[in-house]
C-alpha cells in the first residue's frame, strides 16, 4: 500500500515528506495506523549528523502510538482495532539481557539505527522508487501507517488518549527511569537535572516520585524552568554552576547526591560539570546523546574518580523494561501520579516536522507531538 512518511535521504540532511510504499505485515508483525508521534531530539540528531544511520533513506520517528489495522499470519494475541504504544527498543523476552531483567539492552535492538527487520538486516518493510527504506528503531513513526514487529508494540487500554500516552514510548520512560532506576534516587536525596526538555522534565518527575528532598532543574530557558517547578523541581537555575553551588549550600559543602545529564546535545564537558557537582560516592547518570564518535572524551580528573569513589552511569531508555514499565506508567497516569498532558506544548501535522524541530531548538517546547488525521 501507499502511505506518507517523513524520510531522511542522508545525514546530515532534512526530513522530506513523500509518498512511500509499505509492505503487508509478515508473521509476528502488525500494520498500525498512527494516531500520534513524538518529536524526540534523537530523531533530530539524525538530521544534524550527530547520529548516523546504517542505511538511507530512513524514516524518522521512534515515539508513536496508533491502532492496529492488520495482523501478520500466525501472529497470536492481537486483534484488529487494538490500541498500541510502541517501545523504541524491542524486547524478545528470551535473550540473556531480557532474562536478566534488562530488556532495554535486548539483542534484537542491534539494528535500531539500520531500520531493517530485526531478524534480517537486508530486509526492509518500506520502499521508495524501488529502493529499500529503513525505519529508525524498526518503527518509523513519522508515517501515516507503519509495519512493526510485535516485539515493539505494547497493547494499551482503548479508553486512554493515544495523543497523550504516546509519550510513554520514549521520553517519559527514558527520563523517569533515569532518576528512579539508573540514578537509584533515595528519599531525601539532593538531585540535579541538567537540561529540561522531553527527557529532563521526566527525570524531574522521577526524582520527585523517588522521594528526593531537593530537585534542582538546570536550563537557560525561563519557560522550561517554570515547567520543571510545576512538575516536581524544588529549585531552578540557568547554569550548572549556580545549581552546583546551591547543591553544596544544602549539603554542608559536599555536593549533590545525584546528577542526571539530559542536555539535548550532550558533550563530555556537560558530564564533567555534573561530575564536579556531586559529592563523594555520588552518581552522574548520562542519558543525553551527542556526537556518536565521542570526539573530545570526558575531561574529568581520574584521581578524583578513584579517590572520591564517584560513579558515571550510562542510561538507555532510563534502564526501563518497556513491557513492564509502560503498563506501570499507564496506571500511574490513571491514578494522577504521573503527568503527561502537561508535557505536550504544541501539536503539529506530519508536514510540519521541520517547524516542530525549529520550535524545539528555539526552546519553545517541552515536547511537540505530531497528530495524524
Amino acid at each position: 500500500m501507499i502511505t506518507r512518511a517523513a524520510v531522511l535521504r542522508e545525514s546530515p540532511g532534512k526530513f522530506e515528506v513523500v509518498d512511500i510504499e509499505l509492505e503487508e505485515p509478515r508473521q509476528n508483525e502488525l500494520r498500525v495506523k498512527l494516531v500520534a508521534a513524538g518529536l524526540c531530539h534523537s530523531d533530530d540528531h539524525l538530521q544534524t549528523g550527530d547520529l548516523v544511520g546504517d542505511h538511507y533513506p530512513i524514516i524518522g520517528g521512534h515515539e508513536g502510538a496508533g491502532v492496529v489495522e492488520a495482523i501478520g499470519p500466525h501472529t497470536s494475541g492481537w486483534e484488529v482495532g487494538d490500541h498500541v504504544v510502541f517501545s523504541f527498543l524491542p524486547a524478545c523476552g528470551h535473550c540473556r539481557w531480557c532474562a536478566e531483567g534488562i530488556s532495554n539492552l535486548c539483542n534484537v535492538g542491534q539494528y535500531t539505527v539500520r531500520g531493517s527487520r530485526f531478524d534480517d538486516p537486508d530486509s526492509f518493510r518500506f520502499s521508495l522508487d524501488g529502493q529499500p527504506v529503513g525505519q529508525i528503531a524498526g518503527l518509523g513513526t513519522f508515517a501515516e501507517r507503519t509495519v512493526v514487529s510485535a516485539m515493539s508494540a505494547i497493547k494499551v487500554p482503548k479508553e486512554l488518549s493515544l495523543e497523550k500516552i504516546v509519550l510513554l514510548g520514549c521520553g517519559v520512560g527514558t527520563g523517569w527511569g533515569s532518576a528512579v532506576y539508573s540514578a537509584e534516587i533515595m528519599p531525601g536525596d539532593v538531585v540535579i537535572v541538567m537540561g529540561i526538555g522531553g527527557i529532563g522534565i521526566n527525570a524531574v518527575q522521577g526524582a520527585a516520585h523517588a522521594g528526593a528532598g531537593t530537585v534542582i532543574a538546570v536550563d537557560p530557558v525561563p519557560f522550561k524552568q517554570e515547567k520543571a517547578l510545576e512538575l516536581g523541581a524544588t529549585h531552578a537555575f540557568s547554569t550548572i554552576e549556580e545549581a552546583a553551588d546551591f547543591g553544596r549550600s544544602v549539603t554542608e559543602g559536599q555536593g549533590a547526591d545525584k546528577a542526571i545529564v539530559t542536555v539535548g546535545v550532550t558533550a563530555g564537558v556537560h558530564i564533567a560539570q555534573a561530575f564536579d557537582a556531586i559529592r563523594k560516592a555520588g552518581t552522574v547518570v548520562v542519558t543525553g546523546i551527542g556526537d556518536m564518535t565521542g570526539e573530545g572524551g570526558i575531561p574529568i580528573n581520574p584521581w578524583m574518580l578513584t579517590m572520591m569513589q564517584k560513579r558515571i552511569q550510562g542510561s538507555l531508555f532510563g534502564s526501563s523494561n518497556p513491557f513492564a514499565d509502560i503498563p506501570r506508567q499507564i496506571r500511574m497516569y490513571q491514578n494522577g501520579q504521573l503527568k503527561l498532558d502537561e508535557l505536550i506544548t504544541q501539536t503539529y501535522t506530519l508536514d510540519d516536522v521541520a517547524t516542530g524541530y525549529a520550535d524545539m531548538h528555539a526552546g519553545k517546547n517541552i515536547r511537540g507531538v505530531i497528530i495524524f488525521d
